[in-house]
């Protein structure tokens, strides 16, 4: 069982990634597309870090 402290919260996937931040996925995945949002691609597929996903709207606010 992974460590719970060392483990990160992955997001994967554009559509996940919606569901956090509230959006729908085609304005989500403008969003990834244009940079405007803390994630990345891996293997062709878009992955965020939820604590990042979440602090970055905190300082939008």
């Amino acid at each position: 069982m992974p460590d719970k402290e060392n483990s990160m919260d992955l997001i994967w996937g554009g559509e996940e990634i919606a569901k956090v931040i509230g959006r729908t996925p085609r304005i989500t995945f403008s969003l990834l597309e244009k940079g405007e949002l803390p994630a990345r691609k891996v293997g062709g597929r878009w992955v965020a870090e939820r604590s990042k996903l979440i602090a970055f709207f905190m300082e939008a606010a």
